[in-house]
């Protein structure tokens, strides 16, 4: 088993933060495996070196250590760079010059105050841009990929090609999830396991065409996650279950990449008082505040749920 921990340095870890790196890092550990540490600096613009000093010291304090020195996605932009050159070269992405504004102001046309839909990747793009290159995406040889634009997936033709539909996503349904081992180490409570089952029509309908490349970044967070998955040799993705929606994306890219896909398990959130989950802007629940009024590791595990190791 190698689990991971990616934290973004945009901010201080709060006990959500907490919660998930020890059950990855307890995890690996209960199975004699391997814990990892990532780094997901792709956004230069928000990430700063002091928080990732940050965060690294709060993992140390809190008992997560990882078993290789940690990767950083900013050093690998020459590998999305090549994975959105085998998806161009596929005809599968195209480049999009949509804002959000324009996005929003198609999907609510022609009847204004209509209800936006929204998938794992946010609004679900309405095509604006899909047909505008297609001679570019028919002859992809002799029209090189955009180094600068931002560029979607058509999910229709990927859906089309893929066998992703039938992989098993482990989810909290009823509480928590269960897998093998996890039960016999008493890290907590079990529950059922669900089965999240997605057709083509499902990706086409209810995710759109995701972006796979930010005009600013080179990259996107669902491209570069799989990619760094593969590349770290992951076997068990444990987050949370906010994101159970985004792993259908996360599998088809890794089934048109060929790329290995990790068995994935997705744990509850943790929440505040008013049961909202929480975020970087929730500096109440910052770790370092909990550190300078003298909480302990193990009063941080006991917050969060988790045995006090």
């Amino acid at each position: 088993m190698i689990t991971r921990f990616a934290p973004s340095p945009t901010g201080p870890l709060h006990l959500g933060h907490a919660y998930s790196a020890i059950l990855a890092h307890d995890m690996a550990r209960a199975a004699g495996g391997q814990f990892l540490l990532r780094i997901e600096d792709i956004d230069q613009t928000r990430s700063k070196p002091a928080w990732e000093s940050q965060l690294i010291d709060d993992l140390n304090w809190l008992g997560v250590w990882w078993d290789a020195e940690p990767m950083r996605q900013s050093e690998r932009l020459p590998a999305y760079s090549q994975a959105l050159d085998m998806l161009w070269n596929m005809g599968l992405i195209y480049p999009c010059t949509c804002t959000r504004s324009d996005i929003a102001a198609a999907m609510s046309a022609p009847q204004e105050g209509a209800e936006l839909s929204s998938g794992p990747d946010g609004l679900i793009y309405p095509g604006t841009c899909r047909d505008e290159m297609w001679f570019e995406r028919t002859f992809p040889e002799t029209h090189p990929r955009p180094q600068t634009a931002t560029l979607r997936m058509n999910m229709a033709l990927a859906a089309g090609r893929s066998d992703a539909f039938d992989h098993r996503i482990d989810t909290p349904t009823g509480g928590w999830h269960s897998y093998a081992g996890y039960q016999e180490t008493g890290m907590g409570p079990s529950g059922k396991t669900g089965r999240i089952e997605f057709t083509p029509e499902d990706m086409t309908k209810g995710v759109g065409d995701i972006v796979v490349a930010r005009r600013d970044m080179g990259t996107s967070y669902h491209l570069s996650v799989v990619l760094d998955d593969a590349a770290q040799g992951i076997t068990h993705v444990i987050r949370g279950a906010d994101l159970t929606e985004a792993t259908k994306i996360h599998v088809l890219l890794q089934h048109i990449l060929r790329l290995p896909t990790p068995s994935y398990h997705h744990h509850r959130l943790i929440r505040d008082d008013q049961g909202k989950r929480l975020a970087k802007r929730d500096d109440a629940r910052a770790l370092s505040k909990y550190r300078a009024e003298g909480a302990t590791p193990s009063d941080i595990r006991r917050m969060v749920g988790l045995p006090s190791g």
